[in-house]
């Protein structure tokens, strides 16, 4: 039990339950995904920066989404994979947890940020495509992704300091794989509704407030689509939108369950499903979901790989 708060708290995570064997297989498979999803996110990166047919407003924030889903797996993951090897809890110091939950909380901002204004993107090239080079300059481009990222890590922070303001004195364990918001709340002695009052509406306002853009966006592109007389325009158009909007629903949807409720000390359970959805199948899907049914950008794969084969050969 915990009878005072300090800095020098130790806090322990259950991680997953089950025997070793179980561990083990979960680690296998977490591993594989967490590879393969760095695997994939790094040939995005390099193959929008390599080839000139990608110098676009689309592949430009796409190349900075991956970045993005790199950093808060990689917050996360590893940490966790370690906890699978483990033979008991493991061990998290107070400054650590803040630190892991601060980095994975603003990262995931940034990025939903990001995909709005990506839908954004897509509704001007869809419905306004004579204008599309004026409006999404290279200029416009890299201040939507620096406000993404200052308001990711600037939104975060009273969010954090509010949550480790309280007197942790019921345990030091989590329930958990991680350093969870709701967890943490279990685990305090002090009246927290008011900061999970907060903490609800905020998730409102960022979640919700970056679906909005999303929505109207989709809502005149589809309009637009619609207007097409001919099938292959339709096409055509829909496959330019239809990667991210896969990635909106799958990532809002998730997001949704398990941040916009009101109270946070959700049942520990739903929480790491929910978790483990938010952090490892869905950044695993995302570079699939980006790249197989986007022919120019396969083709660019091709070239670079071609490129590096003819350096290694000569």
């Amino acid at each position: 039990m915990l009878k005072n708060y300090s800095s020098n708290i130790d806090f322990y995570l259950l991680g997953f339950y089950g025997s070793r064997e179980r561990h083990n297989i979960l680690f296998a498979v977490f591993f594989f995904l967490y590879s393969v999803t760095l695997m994939g996110n790094i040939v995005i990166i390099v193959t929008v920066y390599i080839d000139k047919r990608l110098q676009s407003p689309m592949y430009f924030f796409l190349g900075h989404l991956s970045i993005l889903e790199i950093l808060v797996t990689s917050v996360i993951i590893p940490w966790m994979l370690w906890g699978l090897l483990l033979p008991g809890m493991q061990a998290i110091s107070l400054t650590a947890c803040a630190a892991q939950l601060y980095l994975y909380l603003s990262l995931g901002t940034s990025e939903l940020i990001l995909l709005g204004m990506m839908a954004v993107d897509r509704y001007v090239a869809v419905c306004n495509p004579l204008r599309y080079n004026i409006i999404m300059s290279s200029h416009t481009c890299i201040w939507v992704v620096i406000v993404s990222w200052v308001f990711g890590f600037l939104s975060e922070i009273w969010p954090v300091y509010a949550t480790f303001q309280l007197t942790f004195c019921k345990s030091n364990v989590l329930d958990h794989f991680y350093c969870d918001r709701g967890q943490l709340l279990k685990l305090s002695c002090d009246n927290s509704l008011f900061t999970e009052l907060i903490l609800f509406l905020m998730a409102v306002f960022i979640i919700v407030g970056s679906l909005i853009p999303t929505i109207v966006s989709y809502t005149y592109i589809i309009s637009t689509i619609l207007k097409i007389p001919s099938a292959s325009g339709r096409k055509k158009a829909f496959s330019t939108c239809a990667s991210h909007f896969i990635v909106v629903v799958i990532g809002y949807g998730t997001c949704l369950f398990l941040y916009v409720k009101p109270k946070q000390t959700q049942a520990a359970e739903y929480n790491r499903v929910a978790s483990v959805m938010v952090l490892v199948l869905n950044p695993f899907l995302n570079p699939f979901i980006f790249t197989l049914r986007n022919d120019k950008f396969i083709e660019a794969f091709r070239d670079v790989m071609k490129r590096c084969c003819g350096l290694l050969q000569g």
